[in-house]
């Protein structure tokens, strides 16, 4: 699964009394903010970050600066214009995205919008998405809904309880079912195998019709 986001990059810089350490180029205070923007473009918390790291440039004291809470507010005062790199970490194992940030003083503020891809997220990441819109999947999982709700009485089985079910697995159990799921999936199956984490998430609604009602006689014969 890829999902898109926005982020907006806010930016504000303001000159300030302090004597100019290159002849010409007045000092300045600047600050750096970043967002997420939902689907109505509106500005949100980026909370699908746990941390940002702003790289300056490598005449600061300090040029590598990490903040841990939206909006991961950077500010520093110096005189010149560079080019610096956000690194924007998730939970995810690898998860680091990457964006260059032009710091100018053309106007006192400005904004850069860059559009970003999160691939294959966990199912924790996904839910602090869904926070700014639907996911790729969203749309799939309630055209089949309505077409299993619509056809309940001519299937064998029950989604809802399923799901109830699979949460009442112990550990051998479990381990079948995952087994299963990987011997009868199709192209249009969505799983995440995290062996890091120990995390295996399955969206049932992408299941194949044959491997559901294993699902559903695995689950009858196991769960009282």
């Amino acid at each position: 699964m890829i999902v898109e986001r926005k982020i907006k990059v806010v930016t504000e810089q303001h000159n300030i009394n302090k004597p100019a350490a290159q002849e010409g180029y007045p000092m300045k205070e600047w600050t750096v903010e970043l967002y997420i923007l939902d689907q109505d473009g509106k500005e949100r918390p980026a909370r699908c970050f746990t941390k940002v790291t702003y790289n300056l440039h490598p005449s600061f004291a300090n040029p590598v600066q990490t903040f841990n809470d939206p909006p991961f507010k950077c500010t520093n005062e110096g005189w010149g214009e560079f080019e610096m790199i956000i690194d924007m970490y998730t939970t995810e194992k690898g998860g680091k995205i990457s964006i260059a940030h032009d710091l100018n003083f053309q106007q006192s503020e400005y904004e850069n919008i860059h559009t970003i891809t999160f691939k294959n997220p966990s199912q924790a990441l996904q839910q602090l998405l869904r926070e700014t819109g639907p996911l790729p999947s969203d749309e799939e999982r309630k055209q089949k809904k309505a077409v299993d709700g619509g056809s309940k009485k001519k299937r064998p089985y029950d989604i809802e309880r399923m799901a109830d079910g699979l949460t009442k697995l112990g550990e051998d159990d479990l381990l079948q079912v995952i087994q299963m799921i990987h011997d009868h999936k199709d192209d249009n199956t969505y799983i995440q195998n995290n062996l890091d984490a120990g995390e295996f998430s399955v969206d049932l609604y992408t299941l194949p019709d044959n491997l559901m009602k294993m699902l559903w006689d695995f689950l009858a014969n196991v769960v009282s």
